[in-house]
């Protein structure tokens, strides 16, 4: 029985690994705050665990909204520049931003999927 736990252990391991955007550079952020459509920026590292539980929910989401909102993840310890850019001062933090490419929100900490397609609908996203 030991053998297949510590499989299923691998195995989600791997999984959630895969589960992680890219780290966006600057010219990724500015093309996404440039494209007309709401914008969540989220701050944090690849370390931190609230980080890594949000690193699937924001693959998830930038799958599903494709064309229709833009999600983006910055490891802050790869980017401290555009940490420091954006005043991040606690990780994950979220920064949303309008189709202006205007900060409208910004939030600090683990956030759920519910409540960031939430904030990405209230600033016009279909």
């Amino acid at each position: 029985m030991r053998p297949l736990v510590v499989c299923v252990v691998l195995c989600a391991t791997v999984t959630a690994a895969r589960a992680e955007l890219p780290s966006a550079g600057e010219s990724v952020i500015r093309a996404a705050l440039t494209s007309g459509r709401p914008t969540v920026a989220d701050f944090g590292a690849r370390t931190c665990i609230p980080c890594k539980k949000m690193a699937p929910i924001l693959a998830e989401l930038n799958g599903e909204l494709k064309g229709r909102g833009n999600v983006l993840f910055t490891d802050v310890r790869e980017s401290p520049d555009l940490a420091e850019r954006y005043h991040v001062q606690m990780i994950p933090t979220q920064i949303f931003f309008d189709i202006r490419g205007r900060e409208v929100k910004r939030h600090m900490g683990f956030m759920e999927k519910s409540a960031i397609l939430k904030e990405l609908k209230a600033l016009g996203m279909k």
